[in-house]
């Protein structure tokens, strides 16, 4: 039996200390340190390396001489899934999607699962949390069946190598990393070292048989994955699944991804058969506008190679206390506080004694500065009680001066509003000279946030 020293380890950034502090000095997050026996030697994993390895030792080859995988992304015929992980499964990868719990995580990957069990192969669903009966439970509800699925109820994550030693799957789905445990990790399940532990393993067994391996992380009380950060840095895509319980949309985001761009998002609706696929999110995020009402507007925003119309909503309202609030829902609040500024300084509307709140509409985030100009918009619109034209969208950075600034790939945002049957839309002058003439919607420029405005609540 191996002696154990004694250390603390910070459940949020995997710091490593032998005392006991309060605050951890990395990421200074406070009481995230918890003890735990570790043995003095490093754990060795199912076919440990040394003079009776029975896996060889990788040696260092020329990059001209390295074969590329012949294989092809593994697609599942779920398009806004594909879409997120840049086209489709790559092989070897390692993909840990977070969510809230009942947000539908077992469910988007038996449904996954299902899919590529038809042609693909064995799959092997591996679940910690519910026994084999539980999961075909879901599989029928979801009309999953059939094909190569197979299901195993396990937490030894050395049980799970060797089982997929044995069957040699397609693909690997572990629900959840929390749940599982190494057995040469004297600590408890769902504990920092058990789950970079674990994580671990499973990085080394996808790039060693090419497998791709998707694995469940719960999420903190802040909406993080659980666990210390340096199981984000070891997995190829992180990605996290939103949405309001008490809603039927669901979103797809991706934070990290090797294989593609992380601005890409997949919109989801949960129904009665489990999740269905929204194949257009701009006319679905629409649907519900009320667009007599004063304070909204709708800006064409990029979600990686996307175009996605998205509704942004703003409401002032005279404040009683001596800080008026400033709330923003799906836009950075910093930002949100410069076009406040801007509009005071430079156009003269007086928001020091009224409460703003802003907020984009389907639970979508937006980062980029061309919702500027419909955020702006939107507060002057419900400041003076006018509507801004229902069939008119905008864009546009917004500076300091007052001035707007152009924005990337104005034509393809303006051909998707066309399509949805938008008539007008305001965008910076400079734009103007890169555009075709034929969009089939009035494009106006405007070179200021004073005069962009003008022409919006001119009517």
């Amino acid at each position: 039996m191996p002696k154990t020293t004694t250390q603390f380890v910070c459940g949020q950034c995997g710091f490593e200390t032998p005392k006991w502090m309060g605050k951890c000095p990395e990421c200074s997050e406070w009481n995230t340190l918890a003890e735990e026996s570790l043995p003095t030697a490093p754990p060795v994993a199912a076919g440990k390396r040394g003079g009776s390895s029975t896996i060889p030792l990788s040696r260092p080859e020329r990059v001209n001489q390295v074969n590329p995988l012949a294989e092809r992304r593994l697609t599942t015929e779920i398009g806004e899934f594909d879409r997120v992980l840049g086209g489709g499964i790559v092989p070897g990868s390692l993909v840990l999607i977070g969510g809230d719990p009942g947000i539908g995580k077992s469910t988007l990957l038996t449904q996954v699962a299902g899919r590529l069990a038809g042609d693909s192969g064995p799959i092997l669903y591996v679940s910690g949390e519910e026994s084999a009966h539980q999961i075909r439970l879901r599989a029928d509800r979801l009309n999953v069946g059939g094909g190569d699925l197979f299901l195993a109820s396990e937490t030894d994550i050395m049980a799970v190598e060797n089982q997929v030693h044995l069957m040699k799957p397609r693909l690997l789905v572990v629900d959840s990393i929390q749940t599982v445990y190494h057995p040469q990790i004297e600590s408890a399940p769902s504990t920092v070292g058990q789950v970079r532990g674990c994580t671990s393993t499973l990085m080394r067994l996808a790039k060693m048989t090419h497998i791709p391996v998707f694995i469940v992380g719960h999420v903190t009380k802040e909406g993080t994955i659980a666990g210390p950060r340096v199981v984000e840095h070891l997995v190829d895509a992180v990605l996290y699944f939103e949405g309001d319980r008490s809603q039927t949309y669901r979103i797809l985001r991706a934070v990290k991804n090797r294989f593609g761009s992380t601005n890409e998002i997949g919109l989801f609706e949960m129904a009665e058969g489990g999740l269905e696929e929204v194949p257009n999110p701009s006319e679905y995020l629409l649907s519900e506008r009320n667009a007599e009402a004063s304070g909204t507007v709708v800006t064409p925003a990029m979600e990686g190679s996307r175009p996605l119309l998205v509704e942004v909503q703003a409401l002032t309202v005279p404040s009683y206390t001596a800080s008026p609030r400033r709330v923003a829902t799906g836009l950075d609040y910093n930002r949100l506080m410069l076009l406040l500024a801007v509009l005071e300084k430079r156009l003269g509307m007086r928001l020091a004694q009224q409460d703003v709140f802003a907020n984009v509409a389907g639970g979508v985030r937006l980062i980029e500065p061309s919702a500027d100009l419909a955020v702006a918009l939107a507060v002057a619109s419900t400041l003076q009680d006018l509507a801004v034209p229902p069939d008119l969208i905008v864009m546009g950075e917004v500076g300091l001066s007052g001035e707007l600034r152009a924005v990337g790939q104005a034509e393809r945002r303006l051909t998707e509003a066309a399509r949805l049957g938008f008539k007008r839309a305001i965008l910076p002058e400079r734009n103007l000279t890169r555009l075709p003439k034929e969009l089939g919607l009035q494009v106006q420029g405007a070179d200021t946030l004073q005069r962009a405005i003008g022409l919006a609540l001119a009517d």
